[in-house]
């Protein structure tokens, strides 16, 4: 009895084609859109994962000052850290990967009659094991340039670009203000951030000559600090924490005057956020699917209409209500379940085509696409219902009289 249903649904979806493709297109509208926003909005998710990362792995920073929201700025509120407090840090703490300075400074970086704005950061050989940041060309600080101050600078790509174009700069001097710098090395290209600025605009240059040249003290504005596992983050805090406490005689009573930011958290706030939003931009989509439901229940009231004679006759020659109930909703099943397999490929289109225009990684989300197809069957059952329980409950003589 089923098949036999499902095999005149067939026929009459086939015998207008025009008419059942403009029934579906609520549903394949629908569809589409949230299985295009869905993947869009993975896409964007796992690129913000990416950018973060490209910060620094399991990677603490430990600023002067109380936490406040926004960009990072100085807090002169508070003593700047010293090169105690990271000496401290690598030699009394356990789990500890590596601990660096991170004093940097927006200036112009000048070669010959080109210059471009950059971020200068004083900082040592650690910096580049934290940030999971390469040096393809050239070398690191050596020993004597980290100790001496001597001017000599590790420059990012864009600086490269910008400045020397195709020229090697290894062994160049630029000028930092109205300092001469000696090119060493240049880093790895990292690209934008997951706040959109560009990583690679930047120059590396030892401490001491950050502190002795550019900013003429010996204050560390903020630690950075990478920890050897995952698992031992929430401990390491503590520790820094109790020890910073200890170290910049913070009272029991008083506030702490530094704080600690953990790139995981961030990473969790932001994940959630493009998540939160990814579902909900997923869910005013889905809404076109109930218009879409709509649509199948008045085109299906107008078959029940158009074929009353037809309706009238099988129950006049014996068809049970029960069976012509099936017939109507087999149809509108039909109906809205090949209106999900087409919102389904075009959705996966557009979403394709999108992801590849803005950059992103595409990401399948099988998920989904199960429930965008269990929903469009559903659509057709709740919808299909009513038409075909009016069409069941006709009365043979009534509609066999049917003009």
């Amino acid at each position: 009895m089923l098949s036999n249903a499902f095999l005149i649904a067939i026929k009459e979806i086939k015998r207008n084609l025009l008419r059942s493709f403009l029934t579906i297109l609520g549903i394949v509208i629908g569809v589409a859109s949230v299985i295009a926003m869905v993947m869009i909005g993975d896409g964007t998710t796992a690129n913000v994962q990416q950018s973060i990362s490209k910060l620094g792995t399991n990677m603490l920073t430990l600023r002067v000052g109380q936490e406040r929201r926004g960009p990072p700025r100085e807090d002169n509120s508070a003593k700047p850290f010293t090169e105690g407090d990271i000496n401290a840090i690598k030699n009394e703490l356990q789990n500890i990967k590596a601990v660096a300075a991170e004093n940097s400074s927006r200036m112009n970086v000048v070669y010959g009659n080109k210059s471009n704005t950059a971020s200068v950061i004083g900082t040592s050989n650690d910096y580049f094991i934290i940030k999971d940041w390469e040096v393809t060309q050239g070398r690191v600080f050596d020993e004597y340039e980290e100790n001496s101050g001597k001017s000599s600078c590790i420059i990012g790509t864009t600086i490269v670009k910008q400045l020397f174009g195709d020229e090697n700069p290894i062994g160049v001097n630029i000028r930092l203000k109205n300092i001469s710098c000696n090119v060493i090395g240049v880093l790895k290209s990292k690209g934008a951030a997951a706040f959109g600025n560009d990583q690679d605009e930047i120059v590396i240059v030892p401490l001491k000559m950050f502190q002795q040249k550019i900013k003429g003290d010996k204050d560390i504005s903020s630690i950075l600090i990478s920890i050897t596992d995952g698992k031992y983050i929430e401990n390491a805090k503590l520790e820094i924490t109790s020890l910073m406490q200890e170290r910049r005689a913070v009272k029991l009573e008083e506030p702490d005057n530094f704080h600690i930011r953990d790139m995981q958290d961030l990473l969790s706030t932001m994940t959630s956020t493009t998540k939160m939003l990814t579902y909900l931009l997923g869910s005013i989509a889905g809404i076109s699917l109930l218009v879409g439901g709509i649509g199948i229940m008045n085109i299906m009231l107008v078959s029940v209409t158009e074929r009353t004679r037809e309706i009238g006759t099988r129950l006049a020659i014996g068809a049970m209500e029960n069976e012509v109930l099936l017939q109507f909703l087999v149809e509108s099943i039909v109906l809205a379940t090949l209106g999900g397999i087409i919102g389904i490929f075009l959705g996966l289109g557009i979403g394709y085509i999108t992801v590849n225009i803005m950059d992103l990684p595409f990401i399948l989300n099988s998920q989904i696409i199960l429930i965008s197809f269990v929903f469009s069957t559903l659509i057709g059952v709740f919808f299909g219902y009513f038409p075909a329980r009016k069409a069941a409950r006709l009365n043979p003589i009534d509609a066999l009289r049917y003009e």
